[in-house]
């Protein structure tokens, strides 16, 4: 299974709803920063009790012992994926990555975030970053790997490049996913199902276009048989 549902509600009361809504072979979600900040843990165990596969993307960017105390904090909630920020540097990264190790093979896989997906030329260009987009991507990707990083959260654009240069053993996770004819909403990278996949990606992760159709289920299946057929 290749695809991820993004569950970007405000509270975990909505999430029996939309998990119920969808295809059971749907095994992996989404809990974000939102949720998680309102209510912790919590938000979590549907998802446990249904033993559903959890991404929990909280982005941690701070000093590396803080970081390496909220992986390990992660890690007892049993989530298969945890996010962390490349631009926390070095030292972080490899603190998150040792945190991590200390739970075997019960331990969360770790990706790094290198740009976002709502962020572009002009946007870097903002931040005193004079190099691309893709050459700014590149970098912190490698930078996490090198630092013992299990994978990467990146453009479908940046993918294809990623895999040719990093091969087939890291985990290549692509948001703004939009089926053909999607609205990008507030992502200015996006891409299909079937660029990203037989561009490299392992997970998709996709939010709205799910969650918010009129029909989920049905919008859910094409998106699972576009995977399918990419493949």
């Amino acid at each position: 299974m290749s695809l991820i549902v993004a569950l970007d509600v405000p509270t975990s009361s909505e999430i029996p709803k939309i998990v119920e809504s969808l295809p059971e072979e749907i095994d992996f979600y989404k809990v974000g920063l939102e949720i998680f900040t309102a209510e912790g843990p919590k938000a979590l165990e549907y998802l446990q009790k249904k033993n559903k596969k959890i991404f929990l993307d909280l982005k941690l960017h701070d000093i590396p012992r803080t970081v390496a105390h909220a992986v390990t904090s992660a890690a007892k909630h049993n989530v298969g994926l945890l996010t962390v920020h490349a631009c926390g540097g070095r030292a972080m990264l490899e603190a998150a990555a040792e945190a991590a190790a200390k739970f075997g093979d019960k331990a969360p896989k770790l990706l790094a975030i290198t740009t976002l997906t709502s962020l572009d030329q002009s946007d870097l260009t903002d931040l005193g970053i004079q190099r691309s987009v893709a050459e700014h991507t590149a970098a912190m990707g490698k930078l996490a790997i090198d630092c013992g990083i299990d994978g990467l959260v990146c453009s479908a654009l940046e993918v294809g490049a990623f895999r040719e240069t990093l091969g087939p053993e890291p985990i290549l996770v692509t948001p703004g996913i939009r089926p053909s004819g999607g609205s990008v909403g507030d992502q200015k990278r996006v891409a299909t199902p079937t660029s990203a996949i037989q561009d490299g990606s392992s997970y998709l992760v996709v939010g709205r276009p799910i969650v918010k159709a009129e029909n989920p289920f049905e919008a859910a299946t094409q998106i699972l048989e576009e995977i399918k057929n990419a493949k």
